[in-house]
Order: C-alpha cells, then structure tokens, then sequence
C-alpha cells in the first residue's frame, strides 16, 4: 500500500474529518496519513484505543515514535499521559494498551537502524520562555532529524527552513499555512526545499514538529 508516499510534494491531511479504519487488533482503529507497505510498514497514524483495548507484545524492528494526545496510553513500563512524547528505538518490546481509552499520534519503521535510545519526555514541560509569541521545546535531535514542540500566542509566527523536509501536526488550536487553516488533528508534510510560515489563530496553536528525515524515507527493510 502506497499512501500520501511521494515526498517531493507538499500534503494536508485534515485527520478529524477523514474516518476511522479498524486494525488487525480488536478494538484498535487507525487514520492513515502517509504509509508504504502492508501490515509491517513505514506508516505515521493516528491511533485510537478502545477503552480495556491493547495489542499482543510485539518488538519494534524499525522503531516507533509516538505523542499521546488523549487519554492515557499504557505498557508494562508505566503510564503516558495526554502530552507525552515516546522515542521506543529499533529492538525495544511492549504490550501496548489504554484501560480507559487513549488516542496516539505514531511513526513507524523511521528510525535509523542503529539508533538505541529509548526515552519519554513530557512535552509542557520542556518548553522553553517564550519569544516573539513562540515557547519550543527541543523533544530529539540527531543527525537525521530533530523534533520539536512549540506553542504560539495568537498572531505569532512559526518559520522553519530546515533542510530535509518539514513535516507538522496540530495539536490543539489552529494555524494559516500555504494558503490554508490548519486546525486541531491537521497533518502538514512540505518537501525538501520549502519552509513552513504559520501563523497562530486568535486562540494560538500547539504544534509538534518534524525536519530533515524525508531523504530517509523507505519502505521497510525486513
């Protein structure tokens, strides 16, 4: 399956108004936003888990990154509040599930192979003061890609031109890009080359984002 898989052209996804599609696993449906290959797939989703829902333990070949943006998500390792960032790199194991229900937003098989850390960060938390309407946090950062949060005031500017694609979901309030409103649940992937201006709604914005990882996009190599 090929999904949003051309990386040289700019992509919107309004999340919230496309439907959801049940997984292989009871009680756990997905919204598809970009994806190249089958069951076992270079895929980013979001994932909403039934209340008591989870998926047999299962070892992350090619990595997972995830955001929890509702409910509490749940493994053997504790508790992930809405809010949570989660790095679980190639090699690491869980028994993923929400007691009460959760929604994530998650990567898949885009990690580089060898990278081994494994962390959880509280997002909130690791914002910096603000400036010029905008607070960041620096979530990851490594030689392929560096992943960030930011929270504008209303009007506030986020530019970005990092080399290597921009990639951004919002996370609550909205955003004009390109043209476009961006509201909560809306998925943005800009190519190589093109820089992201977005400019809060008069409610500011939340947003998480990614760059510099698109010239590594492949399918899985299994």
């Amino acid at each position: 399956m090929e999904l949003n898989a051309d990386f040289t052209s700019r992509v919107v996804v309004h999340s919230d108004r496309i439907d959801w599609v049940a997984s292989p696993m009871a009680g756990v449906d997905r919204r598809m936003l970009d994806r190249i290959g089958g069951e076992v797939a270079r895929a980013t989703s979001i994932v909403r888990y039934a209340p008591g829902s989870k998926f047999s333990a299962h070892t992350h070949t090619g990595g997972e990154e995830f955001i929890v943006l509702e409910g509490v998500f749940q493994d053997e390792h504790g508790d992930y509040p809405a809010g949570t960032y989660v790095r679980n790199p190639p090699t690491t194991s869980h028994t993923p599930g929400a007691a009460e229900g959760c929604v994530i937003f998650v990567k898949l098989w885009q990690f580089d192979p060898k990278d081994r850390t494994q962390f959880r960060k509280d997002m909130s938390g690791a914002l910096g003061d603000a400036r010029d309407g905008v607070a960041t946090a620096l979530l990851h950062s490594d030689a392929r890609e560096t992943v960030t949060y930011h929270v504008l005031e209303a009007g506030a500017m986020l530019a970005n031109s990092d080399a290597g694609g921009i990639e951004m979901l919002v996370l609550g309030g909205a955003v004009q890009e390109g043209g476009e409103t961006l509201e909560k649940g809306a998925w943005l992937r800009l190519p190589e080359g093109a820089a992201l201006q977005a400019v809060a709604g008069e409610s500011g914005a939340q947003v998480w984002i990614k760059t510099g990882h698109l010239p590594f996009a492949q399918a899985p190599q299994v």
